[in-house]
């Protein structure tokens, strides 16, 4: 019972003004939920959090995020998920939490996948919207997709953070500047428009966050335009890259792609969804012309 009443305070913390609201906030406090359970495993030994939802949760980035994302220290070609999702599992029935665990990893696959299922959380916790709607718009099922990097490119950094909801646990996560080169590297490689891609990418010129070169170098040889071209990287190859995306990229796509996540106070941001605004963004940032 005192495990449901410390998540009904959690709900009760985001002041939720509407249904949507309430919706992301139930699926943050999952992932909440399923990080701190894994913190209770050997997880972190072998493993980095990053990506967006690492941004949410320890540097207050202002957006949802759908996914955990995890790589791994080192290669691993015979890694799992299971052994860990199964303890997740015990731990957030402690919770009266009853998620339904679904590995899609493959044995020949470098990216490992799954997805935590629940609808229970729905059934415990009372809501100021997602009862008053049309039941077919309550979301029967959360759904919470983990992906870990089996293969990983060199030269990441770490440090260990602290989480103390819904217990204390503890995380490995990159430091920023190699969360950065991973958001760089989406930037400059990805084959489609992810707008949230941009948006993080404002949160790191806002906090002033320099790149780990040898981190960025690696991913960029490994996978994208640049593979096996052996690039090295500086800021100033990066900028002069970055501005041929930004010239080149759909901002009426990344409009969209990013507006149903971010809150509803933070949706009139998006007008400097444009190029004008990310070639200045991209000006501003360090050159030194060193590569690492």
């Amino acid at each position: 019972m005192n495990e449901l009443i410390s998540i009904q305070r959690r709900l009760s913390d985001y002041n939720c003004k509407s249904a949507r609201e309430e919706d992301q906030a139930l699926r943050e406090i999952l992932q909440d939920l399923i990080l701190a359970a894994l913190g209770r495993t050997e997880f972190f030994c072998k493993a980095a959090f990053h990506g967006g939802t690492h941004l949410r949760i320890f540097h207050g980035l202002k957006r949802f995020s759908e996914d955990l994302d995890f790589a791994l220290k080192e290669e691993v070609s015979d890694f799992a998920l299971a052994p860990y999702l199964d303890k997740v599992k015990a731990e957030l029935a402690s919770f009266g939490v009853k998620v339904e665990v679904v590995d899609k990893s493959k044995a020949d696959s470098t990216i490992k996948k799954a997805f935590l299922k629940d609808d229970s959380i729905i059934r415990v916790l009372n809501f100021r919207f997602l009862t008053n709607i049309d039941s077919r718009q309550t979301p029967r099922k959360l759904r919470i997709k983990l992906e870990v990097d089996s293969r990983p490119p060199a030269g990441a950094t770490y440090e260990s953070l602290s989480l103390s909801f819904p217990f204390p646990s503890s995380v490995t996560a990159f430091d920023l500047p190699s969360a950065f080169s991973g958001k760089m590297h989406a930037l400059l490689c990805r084959e489609y428009v992810k707008g949230r891609d941009w948006y993080d990418f404002i949160w790191y010129c806002g906090a002033s966050i320099p790149l780990n070169h040898a981190l960025l170098s690696a991913a960029i040889d490994q996978n994208g335009p640049w593979a096996g071209q052996h690039v090295r990287t500086s800021d100033k190859w990066v900028k002069d890259e970055l501005k041929k995306t930004i010239l080149r990229l759909d901002w009426q796509k990344a409009r969209e792609d990013v507006e149903p996540f971010i809150h509803e106070t933070e949706l009139a941001s998006l007008q400097y969804f444009n190029a004008a605004y990310f070639l200045q963004l991209a000006d501003n940032l360090p050159e030194d012309g060193a590569p690492s």
